[in-house]
């Protein structure tokens, strides 16, 4: 069984920075991508970034770029996203997701409450 649990969340105020924990269970981080998205109340979910399983390779949305890293420990089973300098307008739900280019099949976790406020 596949699962993707994420942890980290806080309220926090503005300029903190937070990392966000996403440990996935029932696949092999070699073999599956990592993204992580958000939701703020009403908004559309957003991508905002993604750590390739083959290469490590990182990508970044332009609203997170510069703020935002992430990082991945197999040992762990763990994925980090570390987010920096937070702003008022990163308040969302963060989730995490695996997916996978070779089967198309992606898992995602229940989501972590991130909450910017002073």
């Amino acid at each position: 069984q596949v699962q993707l649990v994420e942890s980290g969340g806080d309220l926090v105020q503005p300029g903190a920075t937070l990392r966000l924990s996403c440990v996935v269970s029932g696949v092999s981080l070699d073999y599956y991508n990592i993204g992580w998205f958000r939701q703020a109340p009403g908004k559309e979910r957003e991508g905002i970034s993604c750590i390739s399983g083959s290469d490590d390779s990182t990508h970044f949305a332009d609203s997170v770029k510069g703020r935002f890293t992430v990082s991945r420990d197999n040992y762990e089973k763990a994925v980090y996203l570390e987010i920096g300098s937070l702003k008022p307008e990163d308040t969302a739900v963060y989730y995490c997701n695996a997916f996978s280019a070779v089967t198309r099949r992606e898992y995602w976790g229940q989501g972590t409450q991130v909450t910017v406020s002073s």
